[in-house]
């Protein structure tokens, strides 16, 4: 449950040895979280994922968890659920997948689809009822702006965050007056282990400040972020630049 302070006690964060997930992890260990699922493949960098938060003074629980098998979500999600209450969720796994390989490798584009959005709406939904039935709770959904509009470079990609972006927004409006809050976070280029060897795309972030963002953003109820924020304004323009001209583009 939350504080006095209404600041989250517990958090499962589906993506386990994410960066931006573990960033978020520490930030709201700093501010009063104490219970940490990490849910992810059984791996050495789970583990050492969960035991340098313990370093931070909170119990840190390991799950198996994988976005990419889909049938023992709900037993496994809803064993975390019936340990305690969950006061905040963030669905933060995800792959960026290689375009230039994908497109030519049919089956490893759809590996990057069923990743970043089936398995995102399967554990979204199972979350989502669970929070429902305890009566509150947030759920953070880690999108991009590559999916406010398809580029030639990375559409693969783009065109599953735009689902997961949907899904995310539909589902916060399902949800709506029940006492669950969905949030989705658009993050630009974020500087990770996903990214590193790619050219830095202009407005580059870090874990760190993604994190910020999220904790600013959850104060505020807030139902979309943008990392920077600076982003809304220029994906605006994008979304709206006619096709001809976006083809252009140095995107």
């Amino acid at each position: 449950m939350k504080d006095a302070f209404g600041t989250p006690q517990s958090l499962l964060v589906l993506g386990g040895t994410s960066e931006i997930g573990l960033a978020v992890a520490r930030r709201m260990i700093a501010r009063r979280v104490r219970m940490v699922w990490l849910a992810g493949r059984p791996s050495p960098e789970l583990e050492a994922a969960a035991g340098s938060l313990r370093t931070l003074g909170a119990e840190v629980r390991t799950v198996p968890f994988d976005a990419l098998d889909p049938v023992p979500h709900e037993e496994v999600l809803g064993k975390v659920f019936a340990e305690g209450d969950i006061d905040l969720v963030l669905l933060a796994f995800g792959v960026l997948g290689d375009q230039a390989n994908d497109e030519g490798d049919p089956p490893a584009a759809v590996r990057v689809a069923q990743t970043n959005y089936t398995g995102a709406v399967s554990a979204g939904l199972i979350c989502a009822v669970a929070l429902q039935n305890q009566g509150h709770g947030s759920l953070v959904v880690l999108s991009s702006v590559a999916g406010e509009r398809a580029r030639r470079t990375n559409f693969i990609y783009g065109s599953s965050k735009a689902g997961l972006d949907a899904f995310a927004q539909g589902l916060g409006d399902a949800l709506h007056g029940t006492g669950v809050h969905v949030m989705v976070v658009r993050p630009g280029f974020v500087r990770t282990r996903m990214t590193a060897g790619m050219p830095e795309a202009p407005l580059a972030t870090t874990p760190e400040a993604v994190a910020t963002a999220v904790e600013l953003g959850l104060r505020r109820r807030s139902e979309t972020i943008w990392v920077p924020g600076v982003l809304r304004v220029v994906m605006a323009a994008l979304r709206h630049a006619p096709r001809g001209l976006f083809r252009r583009l140095p995107l």
